[in-house]
């Protein structure tokens, strides 16, 4: 397969002429599983490891390859397997991140041109999850795109209505409606994916992704378990992410259902989720105006004149602690570093004094 189907463009050739007189080959993550990594590229798929070096130089989650990534690795065809010497920049990618209390980033997806947001008509339809996973998208530098699946599940007049509902939080943002378990709506998606232009289908477990992707397909090739009807959750069927090539040339990559999507990144992706309120904003009286209970504050006023709904501005006031709360933890992190690296120094040089006398 040429790279170029696998979505190599001028600014990654570009950035990987260093590594061409190294004797390297381009290759793109299309399989990752718990640092287990399979890549393709013009002389097919191969099972990739890190080199030492890599690995020492990689201090961080973000550093290291995720899905969608090209990399510059030096192959051996006979065994099927390459060594990953560098990662090349990425043009866009949704982070989140970990689960847990450790301040490290997880990148999802790399490389991407359009983050489709999967949410399902039936119980798991939720405005402020897909709130959430706007602010991120926006933070990725793809182009965001909600996508309303198991329409066959929900009455034609409430699948509009919450298409509406949708539309009111998501300004300027495409949402389609669809049933892949009856190919419907599916024609939609046409627009965004492309010959190589690479599309990431991210949402909860039991929304739908692997079975949009297996239509598009046109075959079973993802595993799809039946959704429980007890509140209408679905379990853990993808478990590793997977770049996958469709008939038309376009790629998509498939990601396991995420149950906790925490932020990363800055307040830049919020702003543009949430712009209506960011628009509003700039006609408080106070420029450091909190929305909640300072005069003036116009925020407040059209939540009392009902153009804004009272629980996205919560959402947005949700969102916005969660951020400052990542930006503090990332100063103390970055603190603890710079600490532990003068503790280093100053411990060598005593060693060095010690041994001079």
């Amino acid at each position: 397969m040429h790279v170029i189907d696998l979505g190599w463009d001028p600014f990654f050739e570009q950035q990987f002429e260093p590594y061409r007189t190294q004797g390297l080959s381009a290759m793109r993550i299309i399989r990752e599983n718990r640092g287990n990594y399979v890549a393709c590229g013009e002389h097919g798929e191969f099972i990739c490891n890190l080199s030492g070096t890599f690995r020492f130089a990689a201090r961080s989650n973000g550093k290291y390859p995720a899905v969608g990534d090209w990399v510059a690795a030096s192959a051996r065809p006979d065994e099927g397997k390459a060594t990953i010497h560098a990662l090349l920049p990425r043009k866009s990618a949704f982070v989140r991140k970990v689960a847990g209390q450790m301040t490290e980033e997880q990148v999802v997806a790399a490389n991407i041109d359009t983050v489709f947001i999967v949410c399902g008509l039936d119980l798991e339809f939720n405005l402020r999850r897909i709130e959430r996973y706007l602010s991120l998208a926006w933070e990725s530098g793809a182009v965001p795109v909600i996508l309303l699946n198991k329409a066959d599940l929900c009455p034609e007049a409430e699948a509009e209505t919450l298409k509406k509902e949708a539309e009111a939080i998501a300004s300027g943002i495409a949402v389609h409606t669809l049933s892949a378990a009856q190919n419907f709506g599916l024609d939609g998606l046409n627009n965004y994916i492309q010959r190589g232009k690479t599309a990431a289908f991210l949402g909860s477990s039991g929304v739908g992704k692997s079975t949009i992707i297996n239509a598009l397909l046109g075959t079973e090739r993802l595993k799809v378990n039946e959704v429980r009807e007890v509140g209408s959750r679905g379990r853990h069927t993808t478990t590793f992410r997977e770049l996958i090539v469709l008939p038309c040339g376009g790629l998509v990559i498939d990601t396991p259902g995420m149950r906790e999507l925490q932020v990363w990144g800055d307040e830049a992706g919020l702003k543009q989720a949430f712009d209506d309120i960011d628009e509003l904003a700039t006609k408080c009286r106070f420029r450091d105006c909190g929305h909640q209970s300072e005069p003036g504050c116009a925020v407040q006023a059209a939540i009392r004149d009902g153009s804004l709904d009272p629980e996205r501005l919560a959402s947005f006031l949700k969102l916005k602690r969660e951020f400052a709360y990542l930006a503090d933890r990332k100063t103390m992190k970055a603190s603890a570093i710079e600490k532990a690296r003068w503790k280093a120094i100053s411990k060598q040089a005593k060693n060095l004094k010690k041994r001079s006398r």
